[in-house]
């Protein structure tokens, strides 16, 4: 009785018994002669129990095999496909790893010793050849399709279609980045590929009338007939009230309407070629099948082999700029931690310029800023690293987070920076104490100010602001002028965020721009703040080939001024001659 209670307990386990059983082939069965000897002599395990679950199963080769041994042979093949695997990754790991390190260590030393070997510009010499070719293809083929349209519809070939033997006539107004006189006020016909009407300079809409020095007598000499003939008019019906008076205010307000001066600056500048990439041009892509392939080859080169190295070589800029700056940080200040944070500076940006695989030309070293103030025209936040990579420079803006937070935190501990937080934006006077203190100091880097405010899209110079200018300080003007062909350097802050931007730089064929230091100005006497800041932006423009500007950046958050408006009325009504 007690045996029976205690077997009551004992849980029952399925007996397994392991034995290896010689197999020989069977003459009488010929069906299974193939699958026999792959069985021969193999171990088998036998299950002894009596549940019907254990029994053995039928393998595909004909044998019969257990559960368990079924478990067992499974899991060896997936520990051989997880070695092949582990060794697949290693070889390839040690054929890409080692030439990465050797690339970023090779940057490095590069970038301490202020050297290239010149592979960036090779590369962008290449670019401009596949682009010739890409624009001959292009119309090549439109060509063709107007000769089949003609032939169709019976309509004429227009003459202004360029064809690839006769390539596009250009002048050195089209091809002159050194700035000419026709770009005053918003003026420069076919410059930049944004205008779409001709003005003629009858009417001009400006934000604030001009300041008159003195008055001048009007000699009737020096005007032509046309304008002798609109001046007698005017004085035979003063007093007058006729419609066409005005006619060129309803003129100039429709062709604001189609394009004004101001928001067309705030777009993606237009390309007279394709450069390849479908967020400039989504229509020639599959215009033949030569450019189809082109375009393949440089989307898999630009997103599978440019933008993994980038982000790598950004993420490890970073991390070196970081670290670089905080040893620089310990340093007591002396001679010595300037002139190693200046080093220190330009190394750390010139290996985050290979990022973006910028390609920077400096022009007139000998002007380049020493110390005071440095004034630039403003087109994204990437003029900040361009002009770094040559120059050591204190920066003044809003405290910001995310990734620039940490670039200014980094910053901020090898070299005096002046960074404001939100509220103290409005207050101008703590602003200008603060870089007056700065400029005071002959021993501090000169100072780096966008004038502008804002970003604006490389084709003209918008106003800038008097603050900077009313230091008294002496100023070097710095114009920075990017070719579109290669990437789109400016930022549309309403419509990407900073990352998004980040992925369309680190996506694009690479970062070309010029860099023209000018020569110091200073205030003259009895000169305005906002007359000495138009003098400097005129320089700036004239000297990059951008558009000379009047009106603030900032309408494109606000609205106009109710004195501009009010400005306007009036001197409509001194051409009526009412007052």
């Amino acid at each position: 009785m007690e045996d029976k209670e205690v077997r009551r307990f004992i849980p029952k386990t399925p007996s397994i018994a392991i034995t290896t059983i010689p197999i020989s082939p069977n003459p009488i069965d010929n069906t299974n002669s193939e699958s026999i000897p792959e069985i021969a002599n193999q171990t088998v395990i036998v299950n002894t129990s009596n549940k019907s679950n254990n029994t053995v199963t039928q393998t595909r080769s004909g044998r019969k095999v257990s559960k368990p041994h079924q478990v067992l042979v499974n899991l060896t093949h997936s520990v051989k496909i997880m070695a092949y695997a582990a060794a697949t990754l290693s070889v390839v790991g040690s054929l890409f790893v080692t030439p990465l390190l050797m690339l970023i260590l090779c940057i490095i030393f590069l970038a301490s010793i202020g050297k290239s070997l010149g592979v960036r510009r090779l590369y962008v010499k290449i670019l401009l050849m596949i682009f010739e070719y890409g624009r001959v293809n292009i119309e090549a083929q439109l060509k063709h399709r107007v000769i089949y349209d003609e032939s169709d519809e019976d309509e004429g070939y227009s003459e202004e279609t360029t064809s690839p033997d006769k390539p596009p006539v250009t002048t050195q107004e089209n091809i002159n980045c050194n700035g000419n006189d026709k770009s005053k006020n918003g003026y420069l016909p076919q410059q930049n590929g944004n205008t779409v009407i001709s003005r003629d300079d009858k009417l001009i809409l400006v934000p604030e009338p001009p300041q008159q020095k003195s008055e001048t007598k009007v000699d009737d000499s020096k005007l032509s007939d046309d304008e002798n003939n609109k001046l007698d008019i005017i004085v035979e019906n003063k007093g007058d009230f006729h419609l066409s008076n005005c006619f060129d205010f309803i003129k100039a307000g429709v062709e604001s309407i189609i394009e004004d001066q101001v928001t067309s600056r705030f777009q993606t500048e237009e390309l007279k070629n394709w450069n390849l990439l479908t967020r400039t041009n989504t229509h020639y892509e599959f215009i033949s099948w030569k450019l189809t392939v082109i375009w393949m080859c440089g989307f898999f080169i630009r997103y599978f082999f440019f933008l993994p190295l980038r982000v790598f070589i950004c993420f490890f800029g970073v991390m070196w700029l970081t670290l670089c700056t905080g040893l620089v940080g310990y340093i007591p200040n002396s001679a010595f931690k300037q002139r190693l944070n200046r080093y220190v500076s330009i190394m750390c940006f010139g290996v985050l310029s290979g990022a973006l695989s910028s390609v920077i030309t400096y022009h007139n070293p000998e002007n380049r800023p020493k110390n005071g103030i440095c004034v630039a025209n403003h087109t994204s936040p990437i003029d900040v690293l361009v002009l770094m990579c040559d120059n050591c420079y204190s920066l003044i803006g809003q405290s910001h987070g995310g990734f620039l937070g940490i670039l200014q935190r980094a910053l901020a501990r090898a070299s005096p920076h002046i960074w404001f937080e939100r509220s103290e934006v409005r207050d101008r006077h703590s602003v200008t104490n603060r870089l007056k203190e700065h400029v005071s100091n002959p021993e501090n880097p000169p100072i780096l100010i966008f004038p502008e405010g804002t970003c604006i899209n490389n084709t003209s110079v918008m106003q800038f602001k008097k603050g900077s200018f009313e230091v008294g300080s002496v100023i070097y003007p710095v114009a920075i002028k990017y070719d579109p062909k290669f990437g789109d350097a400016f930022w549309n802050s309403s419509r990407y965020s900073m990352m998004q931007y980040l992925y369309m730089m680190m996506t694009s064929w690479a970062i070309v721009c010029d860099v023209w230091y000018l020569p110091p100005m200073h205030k003259e006497e009895n000169e305005s703040a906002i007359d000495f800041a138009n003098r400097v932006k005129g320089v700036v423009a004239k000297q990059g080939g951008l558009v000379d500007l009047i009106w603030d950046g900032q309408l494109k958050r606000t609205k106009a001024k109710k004195e501009w408006r009010e400005w306007q009325q009036e001197e409509f009504s001194k051409r009526l001659k009412l007052e």
